[in-house]
């Protein structure tokens, strides 16, 4: 390529407009998403080829989930989100996710393979998600800041219902639901390393290393709020999408696996994409904190709600789905732009992915302790154990609500791209 050609190709990358970009960075999200709940979708079929208990099958996300929590601490130590030019960073974590995948589909004949892969791409996740986010922020004034993080984590939820949707044909082997996965998650890494920049409101410069600030910003009243309000979200929510499907498969009228695929691919996808949009507009609108208190309540009610909902008419089980599955994800870009706007600014990429980290350790939990509770007093009432999530984090954001800074954002030109 000739020097004028060169020229014109990054005229042309220059020109790329702030909503562009968003969009380049939210389609990394839907793509390299795409592994992580792969094998959550062909569990059923795994259980039988593979003679595993629905206890080990649980690690195949439970792995993931522990792979994300150390990739995240790692990142966060070496401040991994604030030091290194963020699109590869994002590009190389989406490939190597997606190839683990791959050799997982390939290679893996049961769990003593399938384990330490889902760890790895867990790991490696966690250079997708948490700067993906700072990403968006870096591309967003204050006054937009909810609307753009709500179209960021719409984008994850879709991507992570993904293999829900291609398993609900229910005539592809498990192992092709894995590579298309992984060829998405390949996608998702071009993607990164072609189109995606940072924005103008990232801040200038390679800071100092500072490890400490993952555990320094908790002494900070508004970091420390908006963190406790994430965590009792993140009880919730990674529960709920892991063994939503195994609870309508327990209804007396349960229909046919594929159908219920289907079903968790619009609670989770469809639902939860028009919930991280409704949250985001609510909470440039009206604050941060309101817009998360009403997820939270309605999200617990929820919760509370499942006993009854589950043997009920079918379209009232899809409706309750829905409106749970817009509740249950629509505020969780609130919490991080909550910290994105409280935390230090030249640490930011390093406050999110700490914030990730703790409250994807929490899901790991979690998970595991729904089926326990399920064992004892069945799957009909397996998700009351959600409920203390979504109480505590609606009396952590509510008492966020009360710093001056919750106030609705400003719409000053100044603030505005």
């Amino acid at each position: 390529m000739t020097p004028p050609q060169q020229g014109a190709r990054q005229q042309g990358a220059r020109q790329l407009s702030p909503m562009q970009r968003r969009i380049a960075i939210a389609a990394v999200q839907v793509l390299g998403l795409a592994v992580w709940f792969s094998m959550s979708a062909v569990v059923p079929t795994l259980r039988d080829e593979w003679g595993i208990s629905a206890a080990a099958a649980v690690w195949l996300t439970a792995s993931v989930q522990i792979g994300f929590v150390v990739g995240a601490v790692g990142s966060a130590a070496l401040n991994l989100a604030d030091r290194v030019r963020p699109q590869l960073l994002l590009a190389t974590s989406a490939a190597l996710a997606a190839l683990c995948t791959l050799v997982l589909a390939m290679l893996a004949g049961g769990m003593a393979a399938a384990l330490p892969l889902r760890f790895l791409t867990g790991v490696f996740l966690a250079g997708v998600y948490p700067v993906g986010m700072k990403l968006m922020v870096s591309w967003s004034g204050r006054s937009g800041r909810g609307m753009s993080m709500g179209m960021l984590i719409a984008a994850l939820t879709l991507g992570s219902s993904v293999p829900h949707l291609i398993a609900g044909f229910g005539t592809l082997p498990w192992r092709s639901v894995l590579v298309a996965a992984s060829v998405l998650g390949g996608l998702g890494a071009l993607v990164a390393v072609t189109i995606v920049r940072p924005g103008p409101q990232l801040a200038a410069g390679s800071p100092l290393p500072n490890p400490r600030y993952a555990l320094t910003m908790f002494t900070q009243r508004g970091p420390r709020l908006a963190n406790l309000g994430y965590f009792g979200h993140m009880w919730e929510l990674y529960a709920l999408w892991t063994w939503l499907p195994t609870f309508l498969l327990a209804r007396e009228a349960a229909d046919a696996p594929h159908v219920v695929e289907l079903l968790v691919f619009a609670t989770m996808g469809v639902a939860g994409a028009a919930g991280c949009f409704l949250g985001g507009w609510i909470s440039d609108r009206y604050g941060r904190s309101p817009a998360a208190v009403s997820a939270l309540a309605v999200s617990g009610a929820c919760c509370l709600l499942s006993p009854v909902v589950l043997d009920a008419p079918s379209v009232v089980l899809v409706a309750f789905c829905a409106v749970w599955g817009a509740a249950v994800i629509a505020d969780s870009g609130v919490f991080s732009v909550s910290l994105s706007e409280t935390a230090d600014s030249r640490y930011v990429g390093t406050a999110l992915t700490a914030q990730t980290a703790i409250g994807f350790a929490l899901t790991a939990v979690s998970i595991q302790v729904v089926p326990l509770v399920a064992a004892v007093v069945g799957w009909q009432f397996a998700f009351l154990a959600l409920v203390p999530g979504p109480m505590i984090g609606a009396l952590a954001m509510r008492a966020f609500g009360s710093r001056a800074r919750d106030a609705v954002p400003s719409t000053n030109p100044s603030t505005k791209e």
